[in-house]
Order: structure tokens, then C-alpha cells, then sequence
């Protein structure tokens, strides 16, 4: 049978390979603490289809697109053999930040979760202390609010936070205008401001960048529908880009990765660093950072670890339904 598309494999050799794991968390993170991913195997090497549970079908087949361009296509060449990366501290309390810091080797850079549904500001506020005290002077400390926030609520959350020297608030407010009306009353603290959302989920990404809403782009290979339309936004948008993770496993971090390789220019260390956030993985050698940096190069999976993380049959029922919705919504698209 051949090519549906250039870029789209029939359904059946996708399934050919495909398995489903469940891979649990050391810290609940994003309301989760077991991360499922679809893993599969083309000409390129194994890929991963993983947008999260709660995106409808046509957000999720973007994500489709990006891992079957990984597994079927020749990606772009690295202009770099390795890539820096943050640690990432979740919305734990300030106690707790020392012993997630201590699972990122060698982290110059540390990004931290505030905003979180029943958090107050005076945690967020203790928690990015402590990661301030643990960073020492010399560190960098950038926030994400994931969008939570009104204009007002983030003005006063970065006049509250500007105390610990932040390299940047990523996604403070939801919306590109609210974004763009916080970056002009917050212009005079200094505190740029990364978009990330508003690149990753809007029907269009460069919207942010015509209204001088952000400083930079927060920019993830799956959601943005793999490696080359993801180095063509940041092209498009002429703005500094910092490559992140969808708490993926580590073959989906390998596209991450490869996106942050190919950058012409790569200022920020990259949130690339989440396998650190596992407990578990589906490689012998998870890509989590050694001195601060995470190797260049595909991630092959171990076919006994796929098979001690194999989802339960309900799930792995639920993942492939998804996946032949937005296979079919590929084909769609390409027609």
C-alpha cells in the first residue's frame, strides 16, 4: 500500500509499531502524576504522539503531524551538538524545591510553575525564593503562569517577584492583548515577557509577534506540527526563541531537542530538561541533563521498558481511537 502523502503513512503502518505507555511522575505536575504518551517507529527512527488528554481532535492532530514528520522525514541539520537546558520546578511548596532542583544536573537556569488553581501569590512568592536562594546570585530564575493571570493580577505578581531578578515571565496573561497591555505597564521593571500559548494554541502563531505582545517565544515542536514549521514561525517572527517539552518521554524530548539544535540562534537555555520529572522512561538512557546540557541526537526506545510501562487496555483502546480520529483528519487536511 502506498503513501497516503508525502508526509502521511497509512494508519496500519503506524500501528504497525505503535504502543502506549504510562509513565509516572516524581512530582505531581500540571494536575497529572502518571504522563501517557503513543510511541511509534518509522523509516527515521521512533516518534511520539502525546498532546494531552483534554485537546479535541483537530489541536490533537497538529501534535500527529509533528511525530509523523519525525518518524518519516529527514529532520533539518544541527548547527549545535548540544543544547543547555532549565530545570523545572513545579508548584510544590518552598520546602520541596530543593529536592526537585537536586534531580536536574548541573541546571544554570530554573523555571518555575506559579499561578496554580488554589495557590496564592504569597506561595508563588515563597517558592520562587527558595529556588532564588538554592540558584545562588549567578542563577537564572524565569516564571510560568500558564496564562492564569488578568492584566492586574500579573502586574502585581511581577512587582511582587521582581525582587529575585527574573530573566522572564512566560504566559502570564491568556490573551495576545493582554499580554501586549502588561508588557507595556511592566516595560520600565525590566522583566521581559515570553509567549507561549499564545504561539502553541492560537490559530495564528504570529499574531503575538505583530502586536509586540512578547519578548520571546516559548516554542514546542509537537504542538507547533514538528521541527520545520516550528524553525519557520520563529523565522517568521523575528523574536529570540526558547525551545520547551510537553512533559513528553524522551523520544519526544529527542524532537524538542532537535528543533533546538537547528535554531540559527539559541540565547535562553531550553525547558527541555523534563525527563528529570520522571520516574521512569522508555530508554536505557532517559535524556535528562548531565552538566546542564542534553546530547543531539534520535532516542532509540527498549522494548522491555515499553513493556513494563504498557498502559492498561483501556487506555491504550482510548489512544489508538485518537489516534485513527486524527489520522483521519490528517488525510482531511492533505486532501
Amino acid at each position: 500500500m502506498g503513501r497516503v502523502s508525502h508526509a502521511t503513512p497509512p494508519l496500519s503502518e503506524i500501528l504497525a509499531s505503535a504502543r502506549v505507555v504510562a509513565l509516572p511522575l516524581a512530582t505531581r505536575f500540571r494536575g497529572v502524576d502518571v504522563r501517557e504518551a503513543l510511541l511509534f517507529e518509522g523509516p527515521e527512527g521512533w516518534t511520539e504522539f502525546s498532546p494531552f488528554a483534554e485537546y479535541d481532535d483537530r489541536e490533537a492532530a497538529t501534535w500527529l503531524a509533528a511525530s509523523v514528520d519525525f518518524g518519516w522525514m529527514p529532520q533539518p541539520a544541527p548547527v549545535r551538538n548540544e543544547i543547555p537546558v532549565n530545570a523545572t520546578v513545579p508548584a510544590v511548596a518552598a520546602a520541596s524545591v530543593s529536592a526537585v532542583l537536586a534531580r536536574f544536573d548541573g541546571c544554570r537556569t530554573a523555571k518555575v510553575k506559579v499561578a496554580e488553581a488554589g495557590e496564592r501569590l504569597s506561595d508563588d512568592v515563597e517558592r520562587v525564593r527558595a529556588v532564588r536562594e538554592a540558584m545562588g546570585p549567578e542563577g537564572r530564575v524565569r516564571i510560568d503562569a500558564n496564562g492564569a493571570w488578568n492584566v492586574d493580577e500579573a502586574e502585581r505578581a511581577l512587582h511582587a517577584l521582581a525582587e529575585f531578578d527574573l530573566e522572564y515571565a512566560e504566559q502570564p496573561c491568556a490573551t495576545v492583548e493582554e499580554l501586549a497591555e502588561l508588557r507595556r505597564r511592566v516595560k520600565y521593571m525590566g522583566i521581559p515577557i515570553a509567549a507561549d500559548e499564545s504561539v502553541r494554541k492560537a490559530a495564528d502563531p504570529l499574531a503575538v509577534a505583530r502586536a509586540g505582545a512578547a519578548d520571546l517565544l516559548v516554542v514546542k515542536a509537537q504542538p507547533l506540527g514538528g521541527v520545520r514549521r516550528a524553525l519557520a514561525i520563529v523565522a517568521e517572527a523575528g523574536l529570540p526563541a526558547v525551545v520547551s517539552s510537553a512533559l513528553d518521554t524522551s523520544i519526544g524530548l529527542s524532537m524538542g531537542v532537535a528543533l533546538a539544535a537547528a535554531l540559527p540562534g539559541l540565547e535562553y537555555d531550553c525547558g527541555l530538561g523534563t525527563a528529570s520529572l520522571f520516574t521512569a522512561d522508555v530508554t536505557a538512557r532517559p535524556l535528562a541533563p548531565v552538566g546542564g546540557v542534553l546530547p543531539v541526537g534520535r532516542v532509540q526506545a527498549d522494548p522491555a521498558l515499553l513493556a513494563r510501562h504498557e498502559a492498561s487496555a483501556d487506555r491504550r483502546d482510548w489512544w489508538l481511537d485518537r489516534l485513527a480520529r486524527c489520522h483521519a483528519l490528517l488525510i482531511e487536511r492533505a486532501g
